[in-house]
């Protein structure tokens, strides 16, 4: 009964997030994808990630945990929203700039787990086995996930870099050259990372850290490039 109503409740907040998310950033004039809505779009993604995670029952600690971290991200829709920030894009960079945002939600919720991995293997090494322990899932449940993930995520990228190519007239009128620069060092991570797992069985914290490398190479391109266009420079990134 318990279960059913944490269903319901995280269904309905997830949907009421969404709603709102997607009125305050598809308007007439263009998109507005402000850092704070960027950050929200990533903390629907969670949600939705934690609640078909949650199906699973040895995923509802980590479940939990990406709910209560998309309820934060949830609280910045909106932010900083004004005309300027309103980018007046053609359908295709609008369809580029939101895979390429959903791209970079589904890896967070892949760092998410890697850095729940390591906590876990930590624990582990250091024989502390307490209650704490039935948060975790098991390390393989752990691992398939992050695999899981970091496949699903790579191929979106991977979309989400040709689509920019073809469309973005000029990389260096828009500032994107660093950017650009940035995804395309995070698919050859992750292609790595994947080669590995596929030709050499690559697991453990070696497989965690190559995956949190490229997952930091795609936060500088995203995040490093509208924070040092938008707050330091003052200016746009369309």
């Amino acid at each position: 009964m318990l279960l059913t109503l944490a269903f319901l409740l995280s269904a309905t907040g997830i949907i009421w997030h969404c709603f709102v998310l997607l009125a305050t950033i598809l308007l007439e004039g263009g998109l507005s994808l402000t850092l704070g809505n960027a950050a929200s779009f990533i903390g629907l993604q969670l949600a939705l990630i934690a609640i078909l995670g949650a199906i699973e029952p040895t995923l509802r600690g980590l479940s939990g945990g990406l709910l209560y971290l998309g309820a934060i991200a949830a609280t910045f829709t909106a932010a900083q929203v004004s005309d300027t920030t309103i980018v007046e894009l053609s359908w295709q960079l609008q369809a580029h700039v939101l895979i390429a945002l959903f791209a970079y939600g589904l890896l967070t919720a892949g760092a998410i787990v890697a850095v729940y991995a390591l906590v876990q293997d930590a624990r582990l090494r250091a024989g502390r086995l307490t209650a704490v322990n039935h948060l975790f899932a098991p390390l393989e449940t752990n691992e398939r996930l992050l695999y899981g993930i970091a496949a699903t995520g790579l191929a979106v990228l991977v979309i989400a870099v040709l689509s920019g190519f073809t469309f973005v007239d000029d990389l260096f009128a828009q500032h994107l050259v660093h950017k650009s620069t940035f995804s395309i060092a995070a698919v050859a991570i992750f292609s790595v990372l994947l080669a590995g797992r596929h030709f050499a069985g690559w697991r453990g914290r070696r497989a965690v850290y190559l995956y949190l490398w490229g997952f930091l190479m795609l936060g500088l391109a995203y995040f490093g490039s509208r924070f040092v266009l938008e707050i330091l420079l003052g200016r746009n990134w369309g």
